[in-house]
């Protein structure tokens, strides 16, 4: 019985399974393969001569090659549409007594195959699938040699379900994975907010309690006060609430800023060297988001430079915004053996701050990453 609620439960999710995400169409593009596909479908026909009908072959194939117009956004109905015309066909060569063949250009509808397990819905997978097997089962009874061609079938349709499966798993393995980067640097850009502002704006309220109990010689004064006093605690309020929204509680951390970036400089190997022109009072947001980006600078540099000798570290800091470079002197280009990931953290944690982030070979030799944070005026 438990087996049965498991395999019960699995189907049913299967079953409800959403679409994936980004299917789209028709494309302009997608008229494209469409058109090859019809034109060397006739000139197939025209020059096989092994084909008993090849007009009626070249009519069917060119009256089922549109529906891969739809194949993304209605995977269930290409695959009907291409079933109805294979089963057809196949079903007309046999009440005729004559060999069923058809053109190479009919390859091109594996794609539907592919685009069911690719797009489709679990839903759609699961009819398509029986739909598949079905004509598939069907069209080779009526052959000289069921077994070949149902042997094949599996093998060309299997392998067209499988491809259009992985891509999928892949596709959403990797946003899975890139939301959870993003949640780590909401977490911790949480961290650093309250972290940098939690303090001074409690001190402000405190600091307007005490002179509106005493208001002193003026009135003004003590008025301003409270006014102060009400626009912090509003400000504080919208602090944690934003704190609540970026994170579930995390333990607490202290915030990193330009004296942890200054310790990045390191002997080596490669030796690190930093230098750093950047006020005293800069926010300490904005100090913890150049460090965070100039150390996965150095970890990747570490990681990935071919033959690097050195890596270099400036942060600059203007009236405009704050930047930070990380060059190192390795072989480009990088490997393709990173994920991204980090640099894909980084470029979220600087955008919730307006800033942007950049990597790439530099026209002098090496990789370089570059950040840059707007202050709003603000150095």
């Amino acid at each position: 019985m438990n087996v049965m609620r498991t395999a019960e439960r699995r189907i049913a999710a299967a079953w409800a399974r959403p679409p994936a995400a980004g299917a789209d169409g028709p494309r302009p593009r997608d008229a494209v393969p469409v058109g090859l596909a019809a034109a060397v479908g006739v000139l197939e026909a025209a020059l096989r001569p092994d084909l008993p009908w090849p007009a009626a072959t070249a009519a069917v194939t060119l009256a089922v090659l549109p529906v891969l117009l739809w194949r993304r956004t209605r995977p269930l109905v290409a695959v009907a549409g291409m079933a109805a015309a294979t089963t057809g066909l196949a079903l007309a060569h046999r009440i005729a007594v004559v060999e069923p063949n058809a053109l190479f250009a009919t390859f091109v509808l594996l794609s539907i195959p592919y685009a069911l397990f690719r797009w489709g819905s679990g839903s759609d997978r699961i009819i398509g699938a029986a739909a598949l097997a079905v004509d598939l089962l069907f069209t080779s009874s009526l052959s000289s040699d069921p077994l070949a061609e149902t042997a094949a079938g599996v093998a060309f349709l299997g392998g067209a379900c499988l491809l259009g499966a992985l891509r999928r798993e892949r596709v959403e393995s990797r946003e899975r994975r890139l939301d959870q980067v993003r949640a780590r640097e909401r977490e911790a850009l949480a961290r650093d907010l309250h972290d940098t502002v939690a303090h001074h704006v409690s001190a402000i309220v405190i600091r307007a309690q005490v002179a509106g109990a005493d208001p002193g010689d003026k009135a003004r004064v003590a008025e301003s006060l409270r006014v102060i006093e009400t626009e912090a605690q509003a400000v504080l309020a919208d602090m944690r609430s934003l704190v609540r929204t970026l994170r579930a509680p995390a333990d607490y951390r202290p915030t990193a800023g330009l004296e942890e970036l200054a310790r990045l400089a390191e002997p080596g190997p490669p030796p690190v060297a930093v230098s750093v022109a950047a006020p005293a009072d800069l926010p300490g947001i904005v100090a913890s988001t150049l460090f965070r980006i100039a150390q996965e600078g150095v970890t990747n540099a570490r990681r990935h430079a071919r033959g690097a000798t050195r890596i270099d570290v400036e942060v600059t800091v203007d009236e405009r915004e704050a930047r930070v470079r990380v060059r190192d002197d390795g072989a480009p280009p990088r490997p393709a053996s990173g994920d991204g990931h980090g640099l894909q953290g980084m470029a979220e944690r600087a955008a919730l701050l307006g800033g942007e982030v950049d990597a790439g070979p530099d026209p002098v030799g090496g990789w370089t990453l570059r950040a840059s944070i707007p202050l709003g005026g603000k150095a």
